[in-house]
């Protein structure tokens, strides 16, 4: 039955687990990709003896919301394609298991836009109205991600833009305004952090491979191949710790930076767990290390910054 058509009945919902559905609905995992850029950003305006802690916790209010709004228009528009059941994984799950109306998720995920409006007003006030143009186009690609007659998911792109958006804008942003500028060092360390951000959407695309080919998906996982791209996964990871190296060696990165190899265990783990593998469900270890790399390599550089800051 299409979704449009599908009679939803609400099932009874104990009170004391309403709280856990919104709150997989968020799905809370993801959210680490947007909280590191906004600290990464914050720590590098610090060495620049910027800091605004206000400023800092507006940004990382409105980046949150906002992935959590990209999270539901991702399951609000996935029902609707009729792409989600009850046995879907690595979804929510408020629309199709608990009942929820998918017209209260879309009015949810608007109502966080609009908080984070108001806390882009504020931002733009205290630092530039340059931040109001860029922070629209933030929102307008975390919608077009899952909504519109052509989503960014469905296509090869995916990734390209959550790593451009989740790492190298916020990172940019969060920097300008507190320092009122942007710099070389800020955009090279955001490099990294981006390949991450977009190595956790292509975790999930290697994860839904099979039903997302037969939705008429064309991912980059889809064009590849699971084998090539779980390869590419790896070598993403690679990247990453590479540049990490690159800018201690060039003097961009302090060598506290190479806290980040403490993450190197999971990433090798997300790898493994990915090989051999075909059912989502199997798949689900992988991704969600994949995801916990990124959060786990994100604190130790923010960390590994905050230290060379201090000392």
């Amino acid at each position: 039955m299409h979704p449009d058509t599908h009679t939803h009945s609400a099932p009874s919902i104990e009170p004391d687990k309403n709280w856990r559905i919104w709150w997989t609905l968020m799905r809370p995992h993801t959210l680490t990709a947007a909280f590191i850029p906004v600290a990464i950003g914050t720590v590098l305006a610090m060495k620049e003896g910027s800091f605004n802690v206000w400023l800092l916790l507006a940004m990382l209010i409105a980046s949150v919301l906002i992935q959590a709004a990209t999270n539901m228009f991702n399951e609000y528009f996935d029902f609707k394609r009729g792409l989600d059941n009850e046995n879907s994984v690595g979804i929510g799950g408020a629309i199709v298991r608990n009942g929820v109306k998918p017209q209260t998720v879309l009015a949810l995920a608007f109502t966080f836009f609009g908080i984070s409006t108001l806390l882009g007003i504020y931002i733009c006030i205290e630092s530039s109205w340059w931040i109001a143009a860029i922070g629209t186009l933030c929102m307008v690609a975390a919608y077009f991600y899952s909504g519109g007659p052509l989503p960014i998911a469905y296509t090869p792109f995916g990734e390209l833009t959550a790593g451009l958006f989740m790492g190298v804008v916020i990172i940019l942003i969060s920097f300008y305004i507190q320092t009122g500028t942007v710099n070389l060092t800020a955009f090279l360390i955001s490099l990294p952090v981006s390949l991450l951000i977009g190595a956790i959407n292509l975790s999930n695309n290697i994860r839904d491979l099979d039903g997302d080919k037969e939705n008429g998906r064309r991912t980059l996982a889809i064009l590849i191949g699971r084998k090539k791209a779980i390869d590419f996964l790896a070598f993403t990871f690679i990247c990453s710790y590479l540049f990490i190296i690159g800018f201690i060696i060039a003097g961009i990165a302090p060598l506290w930076s190479l806290l980040v190899f403490l993450s190197v265990p999971k990433s090798l783990f997300a790898v493994k767990s990915f090989r051999g593998k075909s059912l989502p469900i199997e798949m689900m270890p992988a991704m969600i290390a994949t995801a916990q790399t990124n959060t786990q390599f994100g604190f130790l550089l923010a960390a590994g910054l905050f230290i060379s800051y201090l000392f």
